[in-house]
């Protein structure tokens, strides 16, 4: 792009409506190094990884450092080497251990559970019960099926108001996102979130005390302002980010204040400065990057109440099980030494348990009034049987009412959620005056706001979700358990840390065995995703099997790629498949790629307008005038005429006569040429 910012190379004439930062921080350095963009993505994907290896080491020695620190008898600290080797667990929790996908497929592939019904048919009702994707119907015998590795980000689900399944909930970690290759804004802002996590743990150790004025807040300006831009630049890599890490470092500074007056102070002093940090750093990060949000629009459109989507316990269990376990009996452990208060936790956590889901119910009373709105908004009137058919719902009290009875009958999540809130919150916040020991556990104290920050992630979409096209929570659990991963896995690299040598053989047994079922599926999915280990199809190109199996069509990419910056005409289809390979491959912009990703980072189709249509009658059209007209209407520079224009544009009623290349024969000369493909350059465009 000559400008920023970058143009969409899948809707021509239109800038990138995405969090766009980190493939902008890839692409410079692919531009740096002269590297192709087919080379650079794996690279980029290589990178990201190495760096959050890297940030949740630090993340983790320091915090096993400060462990070390210990009083001489002159009064100064002194650090005992306690996080060297340790802090490799942080990257092994964070970025291999994987949820029991793996063990979930091996045992369903070996036909466990499933017996032969009278009919000669398979039945389970065990698997009938967990009703999760491909798992709900019988094996094929066939052990490892082709992408059989992809329904382990698919555990949870969402049922409507008749326990029909909503479909899949996206429910990616780590090792799926880089298993899959997704060089995405949430894979891409990993390592800074690490970053994130290191300041507010340097800020809760004390590396950020000074005076601030305005807002009367104890922490150094220059400190605040270094947050504020990379806060800003976390909103700028993954957009959702954003609120989660101004809440931790808020939330680091009212602990950090807590020890240094020793202390609790007030909960309206502890608010008030809560929302003071959170303003300054929400006001700053969105200020310094406000060219960023001008250009931005998403599908997401406010909050919608939550009564029926309940995640069940099981599913829980299977995404989170291993970084659960190690948790628990860490906040177990830390439960039975002095200045635990039970009671407390208890009440704030069934407080908020109590306003999350008053929260629901009036976003509920709001959607029912709604109509009487009608006259600012035509759109009002429909809007209540409209969430109500979402979800198959036959009226709102129904609703809420077997919503009420879901959350009782299965109640494991919110058990479990309910139990690491209880655990944390007695210790973050007691009520007597801190024990002699509490200072030498500042790490363990970060260690439970960070899991207090995933078990919240975890407790939000139990009572509310983002409202987007899809209509359930498959975006809100995606979003909000990606980063509960992050927060819970650095904690349990920490328990184990902590309590391997303070603990038995029933702690060390449990968590051996439930890595151990972890890792099944990084070591079948490496297997499969390489073809077995073959070093023969092994390269960093991501465009080497297009130049193997289709060179006409690559070098025809390879063409555009040089070429001077124009729209580009070609086939219109459907998502994960070829169409728009031009466009993808080379860069330059196309009339339209895929349809429904557009709508998806757009909230709609507004800005797509009939170009499906027009690139149809582009193509069928035998009347050059026509295609004249929309060649204008586009700005059309690059017309490619491929297998695949021909295979899509068929003789059909909405293309009578099949794809007319004749009209672009006569009048247009041909740019590029080589088998199949052909590339026609028009006077547009320039």
């Amino acid at each position: 792009s000559p400008s920023l910012p970058p143009h969409d190379p899948w809707l021509s004439g239109y800038a990138i409506s995405y969090y766009y930062f980190g493939f902008l921080l890839v692409a410079m350095l692919a531009r740096l190094a002269g590297t192709a963009g087919s080379v650079a993505f794996n690279l980029g994907l290589s990178l990201v990884f190495a760096l959050s290896a890297v940030g949740a080491y630090g993340v983790l020695y320091d915090l096993r450092t400060e462990d070390g620190r210990r009083k001489t008898e002159d009064g100064r600290r002194k650090t005992e080497g306690r996080g060297l080797w340790t802090a490799l667990l942080a990257p092994f929790f964070t970025l291999i251990v994987s949820n029991l996908g793996g063990l979930l497929h091996l045992l369903h592939g070996k036909g466990v559970f499933w017996r032969q019904a009278a009919d000669g048919g398979r039945v389970s009702a065990v698997w009938r019960w967990l009703d999760i994707g491909r798992y709900a119907q019988p094996p094929t015998g066939e052990l490892f099926p082709h992408w059989w590795w992809w329904q382990a980000s698919r555990v949870v689900q969402d049922f409507d108001f008749n326990w029909a399944n909503k479909g899949d909930v996206i429910d990616e970690f780590p090792f799926f996102s880089y298993l899959l290759g997704d060089l995405h804004p949430h894979v891409l802002a990993m390592p800074f979130a690490f970053v994130m996590i290191a300041l507010t743990l340097n800020l809760f150790f004390g590396g950020a005390d000074g005076e601030l004025r305005w807002p009367p807040l104890r922490v150094a300006p220059r400190y605040l302002a270094l947050a504020a831009v990379l806060l800003g630049g976390m909103a700028f890599l993954n957009t959702w980010d954003f609120p989660f890490y101004v809440a931790l470092f808020a939330g680091a500074y009212i602990l950090r204040r807590q020890v240094v007056d020793s202390g609790r102070p007030s909960a309206w002093k502890a608010g008030r400065d809560f929302m003071a940090v959170a303003f300054a750093l929400g006001f700053g990060g969105i200020f310094l990057y406000l060219p960023f949000y001008l250009g931005f629009s998403s599908q997401a459109g406010g909050l919608l109440p939550n009564h029926l989507y309940v995640t069940r316990g099981v599913y829980l269990w299977l995404m989170f099980a291993p970084l659960l376990l190690p948790v628990l009996g860490y906040l177990v452990w830390k439960a039975r030494r002095p200045g635990f208060d039970f009671r407390l936790g208890l009440k704030v956590t069934a407080a908020l348990v109590a306003v999350l889901y008053a929260l629901a119910l009036v976003v509920t009373g709001l959607i029912a009034v709604l109509p009487a709105f009608a006259r600012l908004d035509p759109r009002a009137m429909i809007a209540p049987d409209a969430f109500l058919a979402s979800q198959a719902a036959p009226g709102f009290w129904p609703l809420i009412l077997e919503g009420l009875r879901r959350r009782l009958t299965v109640p494991g999540t919110l058990l479990t959620v309910g139990a690491l809130l209880v655990l944390t919150l007695g210790w973050l916040w007691p009520r007597r005056e801190p024990q002699p020991d509490q200072e030498s556990d500042a790490s363990g104290r970060f260690v439970l706001l960070l899991v207090l920050l995933g078990a919240l992630l975890v407790l939000v979409p139990e009572f509310v979700y983002l409202r987007d096209m899809f209509a359930y929570r498959i975006n809100t659990i995606f979003k909000f358990y990606y980063l509960a991963w992050l927060l819970w896995a650095l904690a349990a690299a920490y328990a184990v840390a902590r309590l391997w040598e303070k603990q038995g053989w029933l702690f060390r047994g449990s968590v051996v065995l439930v890595l151990a079922l972890s890792l099944l599926y990084p070591a079948m999915g490496l297997w499969s995703r390489t073809h077995g280990f073959r070093p023969d199809i092994w390269t960093l190109d991501g465009a080497a099997y297009l130049a193997r199996f289709n060179p006409d069509e690559y070098a025809a990419m390879e063409w555009l790629a040089e070429a001077p910056l124009g729209v580009v005409a070609e086939a219109v289809g459907g998502s994960y498949s070829g169409f728009a390979r031009m466009a993808t491959h080379s860069g330059q912009p196309t009339v339209l790629g895929w349809e429904f990703h557009e709508m998806q980072w757009r909230g709609g189709t507004k800005e797509m307008g009939n170009r499906k249509a027009d690139m149809r009658r582009l193509y069928c059209a035998p009347s050059w005038p026509e295609a004249r007209d929309i060649i204008a209407l586009y700005d059309i520079r690059y017309i490619v005429v491929g297998s695949l224009e021909r295979s899509a544009y068929t003789p059909s009623d909405e293309c009578p006569a099949g794809l007319s290349e004749a009209k672009f024969a006569r009048n247009l000369p041909v740019a590029f040429q080589q088998g199949g493909v052909t590339i026609y350059q028009t006077t547009s465009g320039r």
